[in-house]
């Protein structure tokens, strides 16, 4: 199958970006099934976490502090600030030590 060059819209900047047919017969390779959607400019801004930051305020569900945590909570589980998580990160790593 001969494949060609393709011109794409980036969907974060709608800038037009090329779709190589090297970069096409890898995606192939890979298994990949779609197009990329982003120009490597804005992958790139993507990769180092600057477009959609998430903060999401909660009460910790150990002492009741107010704090934000760089996620959305999903599946009802109970979420920890930062001081509460690293009391159990130390309980953990004492747990392990004691097990070995």
């Amino acid at each position: 199958m001969n494949l060609v060059d393709k011109e794409l819209r980036c969907f974060d900047c709608g800038a037009a970006f090329l779709f190589s047919a090297a970069e096409q017969e890898f995606f192939q390779y890979k298994g990949f099934e779609n197009e990329p959607k982003h120009c490597k400019q804005c992958k790139a801004k993507r990769q180092k976490g600057i477009v959609r930051a998430v903060e999401t305020r909660i009460k910790c569900s150990e002492c009741g502090a107010e704090t934000t945590v760089p996620f959305k909570p999903t599946q009802n589980r109970p979420v920890l600030c930062r001081g509460c998580f690293a009391k159990h990160a130390e309980n953990r790593t004492a747990r392990v030590a004691l097990i070995r």
